[in-house]
């Protein structure tokens, strides 16, 4: 990925997160990424009054790249108010795995990180199928 696309990602991110729904923590999350098919995908936070129902930015994004035709994800970010890049939850950087595996790209405050590194053992598909055979 070149830096452009990066930054192209951000500012994917940012719009996005300028849709979310965050009238309770008022921390409102962007999040954007590339497909393997070379197409871009994004989600915002939506939040609830009932918190444990609160959708994370990273489940919208999944949910749009299911909706609009599947495919693996290869490079990922996710942005606050601020443009500050943002560390996915547990539970978002399952999802990931599910959807990129253990070479998604992460954009970090850091720099770039694979998945594998912020999940490590990661229980995925490819996990069932091994055990499954």
């Amino acid at each position: 990925m070149t830096k452009e696309d990066w930054e192209a990602l951000r500012t994917l991110a940012t719009s996005s997160m300028k849709n979310a729904y965050a009238p309770y923590s008022k921390f409102p999350v962007g999040a954007a990424a590339l497909v393997d098919n070379g197409r871009m995908v994004s989600g915002c936070n939506v939040e609830n009054a009932s918190y444990g129902l609160t959708l994370c930015a990273e489940c919208g994004l999944i949910s749009s790249l299911i909706s609009s035709g599947g495919g693996k994800l290869v490079a990922f970010t996710c942005v606050d108010i601020s443009g500050n890049y943002l560390m996915p939850c547990g539970r978002c950087r399952q999802l990931l795995h599910e959807h990129g595996g253990a070479e998604l790209q992460i954009m970090t405050d850091t720099g770039i990180k694979a998945l594998s590194e912020l999940l490590p053992w990661a229980f995925g598909p490819e996990e069932i199928e091994r055990r499954l055979d």
